[in-house]
């Protein structure tokens, strides 16, 4: 089922399993997303809905509808 934009996430896993379910996490965003890694702190642009830490390899995902802000992104784990 796909909520829009209505769709609320606890955590970044469902965000990440959302972004994956609706074919969206190897898509380009429509502009990248400065984001500081809340494992490592290492600094990195995020450019598709779903990416990866190059340092720790900690996942983030954001939904098309929230890729608009930084304060979106969720972390979903290591490796996720």
């Amino acid at each position: 089922m796909h909520d829009g934009c209505t769709g609320s996430f606890s955590n970044g896993k469902q965000m990440a399993d959302k972004v994956r379910m609706m074919g969206f996490s190897i898509q380009s965003m429509p502009m990248p997303l400065p984001i500081k890694c809340e494992n490592c702190e290492a600094e990195f642009e995020m450019e598709t809905f779903e990416d990866k830490c190059p340092s720790c390899k900690m996942v983030y995902a954001v939904t098309p509808c929230s890729a608009f802000d930084p304060a979106n992104v969720q972390a979903a784990g290591i490796d996720y």
